[in-house]
């Protein structure tokens, strides 16, 4: 299990690092415009669909973001779009959280499906548009999410006691959730003084964040950390009620793409929903 986790985390890296720093960003947006369509055939999956319904989901979500694409909406500013996301993202979560996976079964198959569409298309779009807005800033929104993952895994594995979530993800604690913060805000913080030191090419999320005042740069470091976490626990919810432990087997080693991406669905539109509108 190992080798096979390493083999593809190394197949992934090989791909998606040129994409990343390529000059333009279409090389990243075909490439994760495939797998976001993969996303969606598993959100079709885990919710109750056959391989052919299924099939037609992950079709709609690729239907979908071409046609972000074709009207080239990474190149413009979309401060009302990713406000409409990210409130929905806090207020839909925060429901969900609260009423748990028995809730779940209760939504509409087909309201479900709508918006798990939305929501991957949505973040392919803000993917796009931040890899426009440079790799530097890309890379600062996946690092803060990755960061925050596995300082929570390590912070929560020698310190965790009190449950977060102990009905949807039992393994997670708040004290794991309190280890992601710190790490993400030393991260912020290492990452400025890199960008005080060497020319990176644009501006990091960090960096605009920190320009509008260090209160929106803390608060709002701690806040992306925060819905890191509900995206993981929402999906976490979804396959519980499915009754799946992952998402697909798509990934060796790793389950599925949603089980990768399920952190970045909120981070993503409420970073450039930060930078843009507030």
């Amino acid at each position: 299990m190992l080798k096979q986790r390493i083999i593809t985390a190394l197949v992934l890296v090989a791909l998606l690092l040129p994409a990343l720093f390529a000059s333009t960003a279409e090389p990243l947006a075909g490439l994760t415009l495939v797998l976001i369509a993969a996303g969606a055939w598993e959100w079709g999956r885990l919710n109750g669909l056959g391989m052919r319904g299924a099939l037609r989901t992950g079709a709609a979500c690729l239907l979908l973001c071409l046609v972000f694409w074709a009207n080239r909406l990474a190149y413009q500013a979309n401060e009302i779009l990713w406000c409409v996301a990210g409130a929905a993202w806090v207020l839909v979560g925060a429901q969900l959280m609260r009423g748990g996976v028995e809730a779940w079964v209760h939504i509409s198959r087909a309201l479900r499906l709508v918006v798990g569409v939305a929501a991957l298309s949505l973040t392919w779009l803000a993917m796009y548009q931040a890899k426009v807005m440079g790799a530097n800033f890309l890379l600062s929104i996946l690092l803060l999410v990755w960061m925050a993952d596995v300082a929570a895994y390590f912070c929560g594995r020698a310190f965790g006691r009190r449950k977060l979530a102990i009905h949807i993800s039992p393994g997670k604690s708040w004290e794991g959730v309190w280890g992601g913060m710190a790490g993400v805000v030393l991260l912020a913080f290492v990452w400025l003084y890199v960008e005080q030191q060497f020319d990176l090419g644009s501006l990091s999320l960090f960096a605009r964040l920190s320009a509008r005042g260090w209160g929106l740069f803390v608060v709002g470091a701690l806040f992306l950390v925060s819905m890191s976490v509900v995206g993981d626990l929402v999906e976490s919810l979804v396959k519980r009620s499915a009754g799946m432990k992952d998402s697909s087997q798509l990934l060796p080693g790793h389950g599925g793409v949603l089980d990768r991406v399920d952190a970045l669905l909120p981070t993503l539109p409420l970073a450039l929903m930060l930078v843009q509108a507030v």
